[in-house]
């Protein structure tokens, strides 16, 4: 299969994606909603690992070593490096503050950022549940200028091959984080 769609995120988040610590997106912008029932704009997409908001001090200090690995990984400038393929599989709306921060086990986020992303506008933020692939090889696209800003999705001009891209985690890994996941964001 043919994917061309890509969703930013930081690149210490990708990594924890990668290595199975992390299934878990969470997001305030860059979502559309139709008809009132929140989804993300596209199901599939290839991640786009960025490094633009990335900050250490806004990643826990367990994981300071991802952070300090993504940096070493950084392709050259003009750039983007895409290993994985994530699909959403549910959509937590979190409407509360401490349903948010009982998702900490689950993300690399510092509670301030989260208490940050929570209230920034209007209250809330959505957890995405993403099954993660890995691509057979890692995929290195030109970084065009059209793919800068603050925007969550990316149409890349070539399609990236994810034929061959296998899970991060087992079947029974992902059903055991999805009903943490659950448990944690039900208030």
């Amino acid at each position: 299969m043919i994917c061309s769609v890509a969703f930013k995120e930081w690149a210490v988040v990708c990594a924890a994606l990668a290595q199975g610590r992390q299934s878990l997106i969470l997001r305030k912008g860059g979502i559309a909603e139709e008809k009132g029932v929140f989804t993300p704009e596209y199901s599939e997409f290839l991640l786009y690992p960025t490094y633009f908001h990335e900050q250490r001090s806004k990643v826990k200090p367990t994981f300071a070593a991802d952070f300090e690995a993504a940096e070493r990984a950084r392709p050259p400038a003009g750039r983007v490096r895409i290993q994985l393929l994530a699909r959403v599989q549910a959509v937590f709306p979190i409407t509360n503050l401490a349903c948010a921060l009982a998702l900490d086990p689950l993300h690399v986020w510092t509670t301030e950022v989260v208490t940050q992303r929570f209230y920034y506008r209007t209250p809330g933020l959505f957890a995405l549940a993403v099954r993660v692939f890995a691509l057979p090889q890692p995929v290195e696209v030109v970084e065009r200028p059209e793919y800068a800003g603050c925007k969550t999705w990316v149409n890349l001009d070539c399609g990236v091959d994810t034929t061959g891209a296998t899970p991060v985690l087992s079947e029974e890994s992902f059903a055991a984080f999805t009903r943490l996941l659950t448990q944690l964001s039900t208030p």
